[in-house]
């Protein structure tokens, strides 16, 4: 068996998917997103803000030794986080992509037990996710933007790492749509934006509801307090997803916070002044890079 093989059937054994390119290929994933700017697809300064920050090129620690790259696909539930807020729980869901650091630190123990004997070696790489998991075939593009493994859903987090696998052959391909997708408007009927349109694949970012909830500025006054259905993100489109129908049943609690911390996260009470425990759990959840923004969401929760 060879060992790119290997890697897919190792994931597998812990119900991931994954695939292998070679890292040649990186500049053209470059070319591809800096071309929607130019197709004006996206707006100069949300590529500046958002996307502009991934490196294409390999750590200094592999640059030489380079070969392909690896994106890895990891199922994720939806999270429920509970606030007590004195007799009355409010409930807040947390998107599937959002909580990833035990499973992150999973794919990369099986990939490093794969490729370690053969002496090949593994390093992170910070690139587009989705659009690189679509051209290499790990999936497709749903009409909302959002990666589907076909059969799957949209329910996972992606991971990409470099290594000096050799790799001389791969599944590089143009990104495709969803074929559901051709006849279904079910995301774009439920998008309360209006991000989502019938005539493009790529969503109006500047409009979608996950950048304004992901910033720390203030929410635009053309929003409206009823669209906000998560803490974090947004659930909408992927809800609504027949795709998704099944895995909508995938849901945990993943924390819950007493009426004290509940009222310490309210009035945005810095992290380094939250308990231990609370801290612990907000780490646990992936969200102190958040953090500032979680009361604000919380809040807009409420107010629904």
């Amino acid at each position: 068996m060879n060992l790119r093989n290997a890697i897919r059937e190792a994931l597998a054994s812990i119900g991931c998917r994954g695939e292998v390119a070679a890292v040649s290929r990186l500049d053209g994933l470059r070319d591809e997103l800096q071309g929607l700017v130019e197709k004006n697809l996206l707006t100069e300064t949300f590529y500046k803000e958002n996307l502009a920050g991934f490196k294409f090129s390999p750590p200094p620690e592999m640059a030489a030794a380079a070969a392909s790259v690896i994106i890895t696909a990891t199922p994720q539930p939806i999270s429920e986080v509970r606030f007590d807020l004195g007799g009355q729980t409010i409930t807040a869901v947390i998107p599937p992509t959002y909580i990833h650091r035990p499973d992150t630190e999973k794919v990369r123990r099986v990939l490093e037990e794969t490729l370690h004997p053969a002496g090949y070696r593994l390093a992170p790489a910070s690139l587009p996710l989705k659009l690189l998991a679509a051209c290499c075939g790990l999936g497709v593009y749903g009409r909302n933007n959002i990666l589907y493994i076909p059969g799957e859903g949209s329910f996972f987090r992606l991971n990409a790492f470099y290594s000096d696998l050799p790799c001389p052959e791969d599944h590089w391909q143009r990104p495709r749509l969803l074929e559901r997708c051709e006849n279904c408007t079910a995301c774009l009927q439920k998008c309360p934006t209006g991000a989502i349109t019938a005539d493009r694949t790529l969503i109006r970012a500047d409009r979608c509801l996950t950048l304004f909830n992901e910033s720390k500025a203030d929410f635009p006054e053309w929003i409206d307090a009823g669209w906000h259905n998560a803490l974090i993100g947004c659930m909408a489109c992927q809800a609504a997803c027949p795709e998704n129908r099944e895995r909508l049943k995938n849901t945990v609690t993943a924390a819950t916070f007493s009426a004290a911390e509940t009222a310490m996260i309210l009035e945005n009470r810095s992290p380094e002044l939250l308990p231990d425990a609370t801290r612990k759990k907000m780490a646990a959840l992936d969200m102190l890079d958040y953090y500032r923004q979680l009361p604000r969401n919380l809040r807009a929760l409420l107010d629904k």
